[in-house]
């Protein structure tokens, strides 16, 4: 029997909600304790505490300390070797209150069923992704982050599946389907089918990047609709960050999701009652998989629910700028193997030294690593002398850093003797050209929106770039190409897909906050984004901002 088809456990449920519906200061965990454990679960706590490497301003805070509360409604008719998660994160204040009641009404609902071969945990947890971070670990018995946390007393099946709860709004008109993990994981698209079945199925509205779906495809709006849409989710993708709590799961081979309620469209409205249908129907599909969900794709973008485009299709764009690379490269190589061309006085040009092509690779490369350590060792003396916070202090270094390595390649030439060769910057370009194809290359296997992007900003300068081109349009153009500009210009475009157009001094604070969260989110949950772009990527180009200036 279904929630719906079950007046008394409606009613119970929309009164559950409606008492949980007053603001909440704080964790309410003793409370929670009780109320699971009144629900027949085994319930368990888990403390966690981590201290942040500088203030996130966003959500103000430094000193993290909370409690998870996590209830396990053990299978009745399995040897409780697999298990699902629902979690609903807690907020400090109301925000996500009518979340909390909807789990623990399922929670009810569920305990009272029979057929569930599956544990099933139902997971509050505080401070949303740090919170999840500290159970995922605990659950695991791992620590990748170095965050404390307490040992978890009690644990399910490994785990199959997992869904997040975000119910934002007392009113909800549509659900949104949130995929985009750590690093640009995405869990199997089976799970995104789950979810639009069961949407159709029981009359929800349901939308995916905050978007409902058209039905003109064939026309020139429904087009740019869906281009609109898809281009949300590569944006997403590329910041290598957790769009939710279901983030965190995917680093641990879980599939899974973040649900949201929005309030967007008016005409339309949504009960808990239909919410909690939504949710039992999915779960009791997973809790019939005989294997993890598999059989569909990994790799995918999504123009709509309906409708997706595999990695078959989307991956030779970027092998179309990736060959130009190796065709640029190719180039080089065949004008190496032809003798040096012989001056006036009849001297051969002199062959490259190794210490010539080596030179700029070691100075670039340690202007990377200065990028990616300075920030966090030197905030404390920045604060010390000038009137920045801890965060400003962190970003203004990461700004300063990285615009003093544009000074450095202008000084190579001076650790040699003489002046560089023809031959000389022809061979630290093919090693550039062949450096920039594999790691945009190993970039895209792991996050292709972010390879992609960067392939679209670094291939045109990498492929033109000469001593012999006008050294001030060169440098302009290298200088908008670069990945710091290329961030700046996709927190404006990403502005501008989500129709919230911001002006260019609003624009600066958010590049300023996206640069900071972006180094937070390394440091508390292993993005590789801010590695790759310092250690990797910046010194890459900073390679061919030598070549530009090589004499």
């Amino acid at each position: 029997m279904g929630l719906l088809s079950d007046p008394n456990r409606r009613r119970a449920l929309i009164n559950l909600l409606t008492r949980l519906n007053a603001p909440i200061c704080g964790m309410p965990v003793e409370w929670l304790v009780k109320t699971m454990q009144a629900r027949g679960l085994e319930v368990y706590t888990q403390r966690f505490s981590r201290t942040l490497p500088f203030p996130d301003e966003n959500k103000e805070r430094y000193m993290v300390k909370g409690t998870n509360v996590y209830g396990i409604l053990r299978a009745p008719r399995a040897p409780r070797t697999e298990a699902l998660v629902l979690s609903a994160p807690c907020t400090p204040g109301d925000n996500n209150n009518q979340a909390v009641g909807l789990l623990l009404g399922l929670a009810q609902y569920f305990r009272n069923q029979i057929y569930w071969a599956k544990d099933i945990i139902f997971l509050v947890n505080d401070h949303d992704l740090i919170g999840m971070q500290a159970w995922l670990e605990g659950y695991h018995h791992t620590n990748t982050t170095g965050m404390d946390w307490s040992p978890l007393q009690g644990r399910g099946g490994s785990i199959q599946a997992a869904l997040s709860l975000e119910l934002s709004s007392d009113v909800v008109t549509s659900m949104d389907l949130v995929l985009e993990g750590l690093n640009g994981q995405l869990p199997n698209l089976d799970l995104a089918n789950l979810f639009y079945a069961f949407c159709q199925k029981i009359g929800v509205l349901c939308t995916i990047q905050g978007k409902l779906q058209r039905n003109d495809w064939d026309s020139v709006s429904g087009y740019s609709h869906a281009v609109q849409t898809m281009m949300l989710m590569v944006m997403k993708q590329a910041s290598g960050r957790p769009w939710g709590d279901h983030g965190l799961f995917l680093r641990y081979h879980i599939e899974a999701a973040t649900i949201k309620g929005i309030n967007s469209f008016r005409q339309y409205k949504t009960d808990a009652t239909t919410i909690g249908r939504l949710l039992e129907g999915m779960y009791r599909k997973l809790n019939n998989l005989l294997e993890r969900l598999h059989q569909s794709y990994f790799f995918y973008l999504m123009p709509s629910l309906s409708h997706f485009v595999s990695i078959g299709y989307y991956m030779p764009a970027f092998g179309l700028l990736a060959v130009i690379l190796l065709l640029r490269a190719l180039d080089l190589w065949v004008q190496l193997a032809t003798p040096p061309p012989t001056t006036e006085d009849g001297i051969a040009d002199i062959d490259p030294g190794v210490l010539s092509v080596l030179t700029p690779l070691v100075i670039s490369h340690l202007t990377g690593a200065a990028l990616y350590m300075l920030p966090i060792r030197f905030q404390e003396m920045a604060v010390e002398h000038f009137p920045v916070s801890e965060t400003e202090a962190v970003v203004l270094t990461a700004i300063a850093v990285y615009t003093a390595g544009l000074a450095l390649p202008h000084n190579t030439h001076r650790l040699l003797s003489g002046e560089g060769t023809e031959q000389g910057w022809r061979v630290l370009k093919l090693v550039a050209l062949l450096y920039l194809a594999v790691l945009l290359g190993c970039t895209a296997l792991i996050n292709f929106s972010l390879g992609f992007i960067l392939a679209l900003t670094l291939v045109p300068g990498a492929a033109f770039v000469t001593p012999h081109v006008p050294k001030v349009l060169s440098a302009f153009v290298l200088v908008i190409l670069s990945p710091a500009c290329t961030l700046l210009f996709s927190v404006f475009f990403f502005q501008e897909l989500q129709e919230m157009p911001v002006s260019f001094l609003d624009g600066w604070l958010l590049y300023l906050s996206v640069i900071s969260q972006g180094i937070l989110d390394h440091f508390l949950y292993g993005s590789l984004v801010y590695p790759l772009i310092a250690l990797l990527v910046y010194p890459c180009w900073l390679l061919f901002w030598n070549i530009l200036f090589w004499k």
